[in-house]
């Protein structure tokens, strides 16, 4: 049917989609960053807590345990130790440690030989920065203690004596002391803390990859770059997650009330190393689905119906692993999604077509292995899915093309039946001649 409302109406129809479609995607950003402030403000808060904590314990027991003095550097250890990034507590702990006792040793013996003045200050931090770089290979807890202690030794130790014993017990109180903040007085929940990290992932890929299906329904090229360009800007939510599971292990490592935790954590650590794939094979399937296009290839309608498939999996996995059921609904949907793709590859498609299926076939094989499946599960049941949607579409061509050879019995009995009929006739091929008469 042909549109009969004026050319006029159709430009402000159009213009009026363009408007809607901008507002929706100015309220989900709007709505996402609002999220992540709100994940934002939770950390701070639980940070700053651990923090005054830290340095409330740390300069009580530096005032009653290592007697009278100004003990500044225990709780300002503490505070390091707790607001360097989470997962790297307890190495900057042992760093902190290893730089202070490294420019305490460089900074007195360069003192003994050179003596007190400008000039020895400068030899002995260059010399203990030096030492601390080789010693770590980069910068850090390490090279900056190394370079502060010689700095105190250097400059202080001349007027006052004993500087060097305090310095190394104030260190290792407020590393301690942060240490058993984070482990046993706020430990933070691992899986909680993972389970934010991924939510952005889960996300992005939901919704990227029905965008995809329906740019592909129609044809539409220029869609399926935008999804290709908004896969690829999601390497600070794969930081994140990456974080996440380094702080994750720290606290089911160091936190006795958290290493009931263990086993689930790497069961998650797991998931989420497939999660990650599984959107690279994402992107690969956007850059396919657009050269597609781009080359006017034929796209059968299984496809972008198998890629909405498997956006749906994603959004049912990650439902299921949340509350912990076994991925019966993921599973299923896979299983449609891998079907989905075989009716495309036996309904006829091109290369880069081509290539979009392989990819859906070990998108899928990832997602199930993300669900917990072990891969030679996955690749079976993919492969078996596939498989029942190339016969359903064809099912005379496959009988043909896999039809069994004879075998050589049955051959030798062939041969033996066509030279008893030679022998039966006189000659084959031949009419039999008629008897002479006698």
């Amino acid at each position: 049917m042909t549109d009969d409302r004026p050319p006029a109406d159709r430009g402000q129809s159009r213009l009026d989609e363009t408007a809607e479609r901008t507002v929706r995607r100015v309220r989900h950003r709007g709505g996402q960053a609002g999220r992540i402030r709100a994940r934002q403000w939770e950390v701070t808060l639980v940070i700053s807590i651990q923090a005054g904590l830290a340095a409330a314990i740390a300069a009580l027991l530096a005032k009653n345990l290592l007697g009278p003095g100004s003990h500044v550097f225990a709780p300002a250890a503490a505070v390091g130790t707790i607001a360097t990034a989470i997962g790297q507590r307890a190495r900057r702990t042992f760093e902190l440690l290893g730089g202070v006792a490294l420019g305490i040793i460089i900074g007195d013996t360069l003192r003994f030989l050179l003596g007190s003045g400008p000039w020895q200050t400068g030899a002995v931090v260059a010399l203990a920065i030096a030492a601390a770089l080789l010693v770590a290979g980069r910068g850090g807890a390490l090279v900056g203690q190394a370079g502060g202690t010689a700095v105190l030794i250097a400059t202080l130790a001349p007027m006052e004596r004993g500087l060097e014993l305090p310095r190394i017990f104030d260190a290792l109180v407020g590393g301690v002391v942060g240490l058993v903040v984070v482990a046993l007085l706020l430990p933070i929940n691992p899986m909680r803390v993972l389970d934010r990290a991924a939510a952005p992932i889960f996300a992005i890929l939901c919704e990227q990859l029905a965008e995809l299906a329906r740019a592909m329904r129609e044809r539409n090229g220029d869609r399926t770059l935008k999804v290709l360009e908004r896969l690829r800007g999601t390497e600070g939510d794969l930081g994140r997650l990456h974080d996440a599971l380094s702080g994750a292990e720290e606290v089911v490592t160091i936190a006795p009330a958290r290493w009931h935790r263990r086993q689930q954590y790497h069961r998650y650590a797991r998931s989420a190393g497939h999660l990650e794939r599984l959107l690279l094979d994402s992107r690969a399937m956007a850059r396919w689905s657009s050269t597609a296009l781009q080359y006017d290839e034929p796209i059968p309608p299984e496809l972008p119906d198998a890629i909405s498939r498997l956006g749906q999996a994603v959004a049912e996995m990650r439902v299921e692993c949340r509350v912990g059921d076994d991925p019966l609904r993921t599973r299923r949907l896979v299983e449609e999604c891998a079907e989905l793709a075989g009716r495309a590859s036996a309904s006829g498609v091109r290369s880069f077509g081509e290539s979009l299926v392989t990819g859906l076939r070990t998108s899928a094989s990832d997602l199930l292995r993300a669900a917990g499946c072990e891969p030679e599960d996955a690749n079976r049941i993919v492969r078996r899915a596939a498989g029942a949607g190339e016969a359903e579409t064809h099912p005379p061509i496959r009988r043909q093309l896999h039809r069994a050879r004879p075998t050589r019995a049955a051959r030798a009995r062939r041969r033996a039946h066509l030279a008893a009929r030679v022998r039966n006739d006189g000659r084959a091929g031949l009419p039999a001649r008629e008897r002479p008469a006698r």
